[in-house]
């Protein structure tokens, strides 16, 4: 977890200590109790001293509850410590809110970009161009190695995201492909990103005048709803740039929310 240990803003690492604080405190405080019962084990879920079975619609629904509050003190241990570790001073309190950027999908349709939105997104959907064998990360394959570094980056930084989703925006008849397009659940909003790998053609300035005209076009913002990062041949990932940027769209979409 390189990246996560060393290059995670010092801002997003507290939003994402204080998310955690604030889903668990919303959270009912459900518990999973295993009991041995004539050789066999059984599950219930303890919630206000009140006992459920798992089977059960409620004790279900309570014992997704149990293992979404493990899942985020889990979460919360690592981002403590994280933090204990490389900062010196008190968390910041911070609140955790719905940014409720909105993209224009088509003409008088606007769509709000949050969970909704990026689980509706299929990943991996750009069968326009062939993509070479050469750079694969967890199950896909991507068009450099630039971009497998860039799936990393995000993958152990905790930020879901798709690859190549197809998109549709106002004033276009056909869909775009978003190189990646990453959720951050602290303000339920998700991001476009788009990196262009030969920053030294001209075929690729012309090329990023054209996507910053599209997505002005559907409402967007720059360094608040959509990100370009470049890289050539022989550059390096640098995971500083791209944490950079994570803080602009975060903080950024904070700032506009309403």
């Amino acid at each position: 977890m390189e990246y996560l240990n060393n290059y995670i803003p010092q801002e997003y690492l507290a939003l994402k200590i204080n998310y955690c604080r604030q889903q668990l405190e919303k959270l009912p405080n459900a518990k999973v109790h295993d009991r041995m019962v004539n050789g066999s084990l059984i599950k219930k879920v303890i919630v206000d001293k009140h006992r459920y079975n798992i089977d059960s619609k409620i004790g279900s629904e309570y014992y997704q509850t149990a293992q979404l509050r493990e899942e985020l003190k889990r979460e919360l241990e690592l981002l403590e410590s994280l933090w204990k570790s490389n900062v010196k001073a008190p968390i910041p309190s911070l609140l955790c809110k719905d940014s409720d950027r909105i993209i224009m999908v088509g003409e008088d349709l606007p769509v709000v970009m949050d969970k909704e939105y990026f689980d509706s997104l299929k990943n991996d959907a750009n069968e326009n161009y062939t993509k070479p064998a050469f750079y694969p990360f967890n199950g896909t394959f991507y068009r450099s190695a630039y971009e497998r570094e860039i799936a990393i980056f995000y993958t152990e930084m905790g930020i879901p995201f798709k690859y190549e989703p197809k998109v549709y925006i106002n004033g276009l008849r056909k869909p775009i492909y978003p190189d990646f397009v990453p959720y951050f659940k602290e303000i339920n909003s998700c991001k476009f990103h788009e990196h262009f790998g030969m920053m030294s053609s001209s075929d690729y300035t012309r090329e990023t005048k054209i996507k910053f005209s599209n997505y002005t076009n559907a409402g967007l913002l720059l360094g608040i709803d959509y990100i370009f990062t470049y890289s050539d041949k022989d550059t390096v990932f640098d995971p500083r740039f791209l944490a950079a940027n994570i803080n602009s769209l975060v903080f950024g979409s904070i700032l506009c929310s309403n």
